[in-house]
C-alpha cells in the first residue's frame, strides 16, 4: 500500500463484478459508459496528487439519473462497493477509492447539462458533472453571478464541489457550497430516488434533507442535480496587492475594510512571500504584482453589482483612498490596485495557482485548517514553531482566506528531501497541528473535507457523540457500505 494510505486499511465491501454484472451494467450506460481496462480505468483510481492508486473493478459512466439510479440498485442488489466521483480534484482522497476496492468508480462526468437558468428568480439547475467554470460562465452571459470560486474550477465538477462542502475565495461574502443551494436530487444506496430539486429560498416543511448530503463526501447519496442560487453579476469591481506587516494587520485592515468598502468585500486572502515565490517558479506567465521588504502580503478585492457612474470614485475611487490610510496607520507597507483585466486576472492567478505550483516543487505537507478570525495571528505563530521543532529544515509557506478563519497551513519538504522520508515525519507534524487548532477551538478540516487523508483525525478529534451520531445516520441510509465505504467514518 502507498504510504500516503493509512497504515491500517478500513473494512470495506469486497464483493467483486461478475460477468453478469458487467453484461447488466454494460447494457445499462453502453459500451462508452463502461471502462474496464487498466489503462483506461487509471486517472479515475488516481487522485489529482498522484500520492494515492486505488483498485476499481470498472469504471462506470452513467449519462442520466435514470441510469446513475439502475447502476446502484444492481449495485445494492449484490453488495457491489461504488465510488462517486465528479472531477477527480479533491485533495483529501475522497474520491479515490481504496486498494482492496474491487467494485466500481462511479464517474459523473457525462451528466453536464445546465437544465435551466431562471435570471429572475435567481436561481440555475444542473447536472452533477457540470464544470464548475462552465457554470459561472453560463451565469454570466444571463448577467447573474454564481460566487463559487477555486483554484481548480476548470476542471472540477459542481456535483464533487456540493458533496464536499467547497469553499473558495468568495465565502467572506457569499458563504460555503452549501449556503449556494436551493435543491438537490440524489441517488440513495438502496437506488431509490429523492427529489429534493425545488428552486424555493423558504420550506419549513421537517427536516432539511439537502444538507445531509452536502460535505458527506458522496458517503449517504449520489447528487445527480441541483439547484443553484444566483446572484446579481458584478459591475464595478477593485483588485488590489497589498504588502502588509504581519497577520495581525491584515485583520486590522479586513475590519476596516467592510465600512470603507460599503459593505462590499468580496475576497480577503493571505500570501506569504514564500507561497508567491513558488508560483511564480512554476507557473509560467505569472508576474510579481509588488515586491516589499514583508514576508505577509493580502490580496483585497471589493465589488458590487452598481456600474461606476460618470464623476463617482466608484470602487477603485474607495479603494485608493483606503489603501493611503492603511499606508499612513502602517498597516500597508505598500499596494498596486489592478487598472487592467490582465493585471486583476494575474493577481488571481498567483493565488489560485499554489496548490499546482506546490505539486510540482516536490513533497509537502498541508493543513486545512479553520479557527476564529482572531486566532489567525496566533495560530500562525505556534503552529509554525511548533512544525520547525519537530522538522527545523521544513519550509512553511502559510496562506488562506482569512475574512472566513481558513488557513492552508502549508509546508514544502527540506530540499532534496522526497516524499518517503516526508512521510516518517507526518505524523507528529499532523498531531502537533491538530492539537493547536482543537485547543484553539478550530476545525481541522475546514473546506476540504476528510476523505481518506483526514480519516483518523476525524475519529481522534471528535467525540464518540458525534461520531455515534455519524455512524446512525450512515447505517440507517447504506446499511451495506457501499457507498464510498472507507471515506470519512470508520465503521
Amino acid at each position: 500500500m502507498p504510504a500516503a494510505f493509512p497504515s491500517s486499511e478500513p473494512a470495506i465491501p469486497t464483493a467483486p463484478l461478475t460477468a453478469e454484472m458487467r453484461d447488466a451494467l454494460r447494457a445499462i450506460v453502453g459500451d462508452k459508459g463502461l471502462i474496464e481496462d487498466e489503462h483506461g480505468k487509471q486517472p479515475f483510481v488516481t487522485d489529482w496528487r498522484g500520492l494515492l492508486v486505488g483498485g476499481a473493478g470498472a469504471v462506470v459512466r452513467p449519462g442520466s439519473t435514470e441510469e446513475v439510479a439502475k447502476v446502484v440498485r444492481l449495485c445494492h442488489e449484490h453488495g457491489v462497493a461504488i465510488v462517486p466521483q465528479g472531477g477527480n480534484t479533491g485533495l483529501m482522497g475522497g474520491a479515490t477509492p481504496w486498494p482492496a476496492h474491487t467494485g466500481i468508480v462511479l464517474s459523473l462526468g457525462r451528466m453536464n447539462r445546465v437544465l435551466d437558468v431562471d435570471p429572475v428568480g435567481y436561481a440555475m439547475t444542473v447536472e452533477a458533472g457540470c464544470v464548475l467554470q462552465t457554470l459561472q460562465e453560463t451565469a454570466s452571459r444571463h448577467d447573474r453571478f454564481l460566487p463559487l470560486s477555486l483554484g481548480a474550477q476548470g476542471s472540477c465538477m459542481i456535483g464533487g464541489n456540493l458533496s464536499t462542502n467547497a469553499g473558495g475565495v468568495q465565502v467572506l461574502r457569499y458563504g460555503n457550497a452549501r449556503n449556494l443551494v436551493l435543491g438537490l436530487e440524489v441517488v440513495l444506496p438502496s437506488g431509490e430516488v429523492w427529489d429534493g430539486l425545488r428552486a424555493l429560498k423558504k420550506d419549513n416543511t421537517g427536516y432539511d434533507l439537502k444538507h445531509l448530503f452536502m460535505g458527506a463526501e458522496g458517503t449517504l447519496g449520489i447528487i445527480t442535480k441541483a439547484v443553484l442560487k444566483l446572484w446579481p453579476a458584478p459591475k464595478d469591481v477593485s483588485t488590489s496587492w497589498l504588502a502588509i506587516r504581519d497577520p495581525r494587520a491584515a485583520l486590522e485592515i479586513l475590519s476596516e475594510a467592510h465600512a470603507a468598502s460599503g459593505d462590499n468585500v468580496g475576497s480577503c486572502e493571505l500570501m506569504s512571500r514564500s507561497a508567491i515565490d513558488m508560483v511564480l517558479r512554476h507557473i509560467p506567465g505569472t508576474q510579481d504584482p509588488l515586491k516589499a521588504d514583508t514576508p505577509w502580503y493580502l490580496l483585497l478585492e471589493w465589488s458590487s453589482s452598481r456600474a461606476r457612474q460618470d464623476g463617482t470614485e466608484g470602487m477603485s475611487g474607495k479603494m485608493e483612498q483606503f489603501l493611503a490610510d492603511q499606508l499612513e496607520a502602517g498597516r500597508v507597507l505598500d499596494a498596486v490596485i489592478a487598472h487592467t483585466v490582465s493585471q486583476s486576472r494575474n493577481m488571481w492567478r498567483i493565488r489560485e495557482s499554489v496548490a499546482e505550483a506546490s505539486r510540482a516543487e516536490g513533497p509537502g505537507l498541508s493543513f486545512d485548517v479553520s479557527v476564529a478570525i482572531s486566532g489567525i495571528p496566533e495560530f500562525i505563530a505556534k503552529g509554525t514553531t511548533a512544525v520547525l521543532d519537530i522538522l527545523p529544515t521544513i519550509r512553511p509557506y502559510p496562506l488562506g482566506h482569512i475574512g472566513d478563519g481558513n488557513l492552508h497551513f502549508s509546508f514544502m519538504g527540506p530540499t532534496g528531501m522526497d516524499q518517503q522520508t516526508l512521510t516518517q515525519y507526518k505524523g507528529a507534524i499532523t498531531r502537533a497541528v491538530n492539537d493547536l487548532v482543537t485547543s484553539m477551538g478550530g476545525s481541522i478540516s475546514a473546506e476540504h473535507g476528510i476523505g481518506i487523508d483526514k480519516l483518523d483525525e476525524l475519529s481522534h478529534y471528535r467525540s464518540k457523540t458525534e461520531l455515534d451520531i455519524m455512524r446512525t445516520i450512515k447505517r440507517a441510509l447504506d446499511p451495506q457500505n457501499i457507498m464510498n465505504p472507507g471515506k470519512v467514518l470508520r465503521l
